[in-house]
């Protein structure tokens, strides 16, 4: 086949799936196309390749699944050119995101009343590399460090925020595990609006604390600031600009278990880059007794379920000590970070506790088996890391490991 220019390519697809009616509309994506040609070759082959072969399927006389299949992948393609293009059109609608986002935090800082951070009920990793750093960036650029703050958040976290003890509000002291669940699972665990649970844990602090006037500082601000990262839209420097990251220290926590001198921490759950197959179950069991073969382990595993990552569970074995009898919801973030703080490693799925041990000084070793993560989360936390002086996190493919094996045991010349 004669390659074509991807306008060209574009517009035959458009024709024999949409018809005549949205040529205006292609004429303008023919002008971003070409736009995007003279400003990056190498997005704009990729694009024509994609459409090329789109072309090509069109060609043989879909059938009218293929046509709506088909359809869909117009639209997907649409967006493609969108989301690399980020400098036509699309850089003043993020700076006016931004300008919001700050005339926002202004209202805020600017108010008189005490200041609730939060809720947070999002995952460990985003509330790590995201969330709280961003939080550190409005404290220091809004000089928060006199007013009155609470921090909402779950599992015991009040040593993540620098917070005391009576500047912290736990959820489940105020909302069930089930109550919990079901809220993240509605909201699909990302907070970009302020939702009903919400409201309604800003409501019982409000009331239990008897406070007026609050203004919140939700983490809608920060998937806002940084949602152009995440879609490719900005590079590292979006998140760079609006974080302050800072080391974590071990909680002092009451109920923390007997700990042999020596040991490596491990936290294996189920996730979409680690599943629940037979396979991942047995290279999970693998390494513990590998592990312990060698030293103490001390598993993580909590033995409830908050979210909708189910932990591995392992066999009694020698040497493997289980700390699932001194956790409940509302502490067990809270023991297991003072766990992972003391270790000499930390071993599991690839996931956030992959980042809260380097930021409390140990080193990870994070497994998966389908990279169905995003990269962005892994730069960011290396960078992260790096600034900070931090422990290192190493990420792992199962499937490498018999070959990195082979090359641990070769013979030193």
């Amino acid at each position: 086949m004669t390659r074509t220019s991807p306008p060209s390519l574009w517009r035959r697809l458009v024709r024999r799936l949409a018809g005549h009616d949205t040529r205006e509309r292609l004429d303008a994506l023919d002008q971003r196309v070409s736009s995007a040609q003279r400003s990056s070759s190498t997005q704009v082959a990729d694009l024509g390749s994609r459409i090329s072969t789109l072309t090509e399927v069109v060609q043989q006389q879909p059938t009218a699944k293929d046509v709506r299949e088909l359809r869909q992948a117009v639209r997907q393609v649409a967006v493609t050119v969108d989301r690399s293009l980020p400098r036509i059109g699309g850089s003043s609608g993020t700076q006016a995101d931004e300008r919001r986002v700050r005339k926002q935090i202004d209202r805020i800082a600017s108010s008189r009343g005490p200041i609730l951070i939060g809720p947070w009920s999002g995952e460990v990793g985003f509330e790590l590399l995201y969330w709280i750093p961003f939080v550190e960036w409005v404290r220091s650029q809004w000089d928060l460090t006199s007013r009155r703050q609470i921090v909402i958040s779950r599992g015991g976290v009040a040593s993540w925020y620098g917070a005391a003890h009576e500047d912290y509000e736990e959820i489940f002291s105020r909302s069930s595990p089930e109550e919990f669940r079901a809220a993240i699972a509605e909201e699909k665990r990302k907070q970009r609006r302020s939702h009903d649970y919400d409201a309604t844990l800003v409501d019982h602090v409000t009331a239990a604390h008897g406070l007026q006037d609050v203004s919140v500082l939700h983490p809608g601000l920060m998937y806002r600031l940084f949602e152009p990262y995440w879609s490719d839209e900005a590079g590292y420097a979006r998140i760079d600009q609006f974080t302050r990251y800072r080391k974590l220290t071990g909680p002092v926590v009451d109920t923390l278990p007997d700990l042999p001198h020596d040991y490596i921490a491990v936290r294996f759950y189920f996730s979409e880059c680690f599943p629940d197959t037979p396979e991942n179950r047995g290279f999970a069991r693998a390494a513990v007794e590998a592990l312990s073969a060698r030293t103490h382990v001390v598993l993580l595993n909590p033995g409830f379920q908050v979210d909708d990552h189910a932990d591995w569970v392992s066999h009694v074995e020698p040497r493997v000590t289980t700390i699932a009898d001194r956790l409940t919801p509302a502490t067990n973030l809270a023991v297991q970070t003072a766990v992972i703080a003391r270790a000499r490693a930390l071993v599991g799925s690839y996931g956030g506790y992959s980042y809260l041990a380097p930021m409390a000084g140990v080193p990870a070793f994070g497994f998966y088996s389908r990279p169905t993560f995003k990269l962005h989360h892994l730069h960011a936390a290396q960078r992260a890391f790096e600034r900070l002086g931090a422990a290192q996190l190493t990420c792992v493919d199962t499937s490498q490991m018999p070959m990195l094996q082979s090359v641990l045991n070769a013979p030193v010349v």
